[in-house]
């Protein structure tokens, strides 16, 4: 791999010269934090498909176009992160069964499938109305989508339905090896301490839950409040339940892993200590953990255990979302970059400070941040995110 270019670097005490860069950059923080937001958006969407939580309704649609569009770009940064990324598809073609890389391409062809047939068995009779009033290209767009069928009758939604409660239920674990494939990937790497370790697909797991479910709460505050519509706070509400419970358990995993290492003290004990009390001390300790993690936690409390305005409630339930958004890509950076400063020599350590115009630099970041979300809007025109039915409780 070609180390990150432009990335400003220092070094303390002993150093190889091969530790000098941090190889996997900023876009590889990217690439998991971007299907965490997709499994954690199909989490809400399969609570009210296949697990009948009518409370879900107004945001169970929604969800499903919102982890369709951060699907879509799943794999941009990884092929940016690579200089050929054309090579991509000698996975596909010349598969190794024993390599957990190429498992990946085979891992997100799958979901790709699933979800997209799940949103358009999901939005077939919207999709069937539309074709009825288009003309021109939309019709025979609709007509496409709709499988060149206009059967409404009960007898085909309920079909419908069942195929749906199918597709979820297969939607399910594909979702979770998607994402637990990435921690098991860095749980793999022996060589490295903070990353071997058997928690790491779980923390990652959980973790891609609190990302997920905190961005629908906040997109469906943020949407709804520029489109002047009412909100549902008992849909809010269930969301942050539900948001409450993963993140207790993502947080718990995430400090069992370092107290773990505490007590343990295995070899690569000081290495770890030394990192987290020096180069992460910022990041990790008081980003991640005291800001991030300890207030979210009082917050959650707070909201769900004390009867508040509708308004008050709504408002500290956007903020502890967005606080726990920065919560999981903060941890995927001390994740991702902080399991790369230590040298391999057990001594010394490297910072890591990105540029902003680098290939893989914060500027870079955004763009790739702002596709989903351009994709998402162009979803919206074609798929509607509520009707006067989705809107009704």
């Amino acid at each position: 791999m070609e180390p990150a270019v432009g990335t400003a670097m220092f070094a303390s005490n002993y150093v190889f010269p091969n530790d000098l860069h941090v190889h996997w950059s900023m876009m590889i923080v990217l690439y998991p934090y971007i299907t965490g937001l997709v499994d954690g958006a199909f989490i809400i969407a399969a609570l009210y498909y296949l697990f009948g939580v009518k409370s879900l309704k107004p945001v169970a649609r929604f969800s499903l176009l919102f982890a369709l569009a951060f699907l879509c770009c799943a794999t941009l940064p990884l092929l940016l992160h690579l200089t050929r990324p054309e090579r991509n598809l000698n996975m596909l073609i010349t598969p190794n069964p024993s390599s957990a890389m190429a498992g990946f391409g085979y891992i997100y062809a799958i979901s790709m499938g699933v979800l997209v047939f799940i949103v358009l068995f999901v939005y077939r009779p919207d999709l069937v109305q539309l074709r009825l009033k288009s003309r021109g290209v939309m019709k025979l767009l609709y007509r496409a989508l709709t499988f060149d069928s206009t059967d409404l009758s009960d007898k085909a939604l309920e079909l419908d339905r069942k195929i749906i409660k199918t597709l979820v239920s297969l939607g399910i674990p594909v979702a979770a090896v998607l994402h637990g494939y990435v921690g098991f990937i860095f749980g793999g790497v022996k060589a490295n301490p903070t990353w071997s370790t058997p928690l790491m697909p779980v923390i990652f797991l959980f973790s891609a839950c609190v990302s997920g479910i905190s961005a629908i709460i906040l997109a469906y505050i943020l949407i709804r409040r520029f489109k002047k519509r009412t909100l549902d706070t008992v849909c809010i509400r269930t969301s942050i339940n539900t948001l409450t419970g993963f993140f207790i358990l993502a947080f718990t995993f995430e400090m069992l892993e370092v107290f773990s290492h505490s007590y343990l003290k295995s070899g690569y004990h000081h290495m770890v200590e030394g990192l987290l009390n020096g180069p992460l001390a910022s990041s990790f300790w008081l980003w991640q953990v005291k800001i991030c993690s300890v207030i979210p936690l009082f917050l959650l409390g707070l909201l769900c255990l004390v009867q508040l305005k509708d308004h008050i409630y709504n408002r500290i339930a956007g903020a502890v979302s967005a606080l726990l958004l920065l919560q999981v890509l903060i941890m995927r950076w001390n994740v991702v970059i902080g399991g790369q400063l230590m040298s391999k020599s057990a001594r010394g350590y490297v910072e890591f400070h990105p540029e902003w115009f680098d290939r893989e630099g914060i500027i870079a970041v955004i763009v790739v941040m702002a596709i989903p979300f351009i994709i998402l809007f162009i979803l919206g025109k074609i798929f509607p995110f509520w009707t006067e039915e989705t809107d009704t409780p």
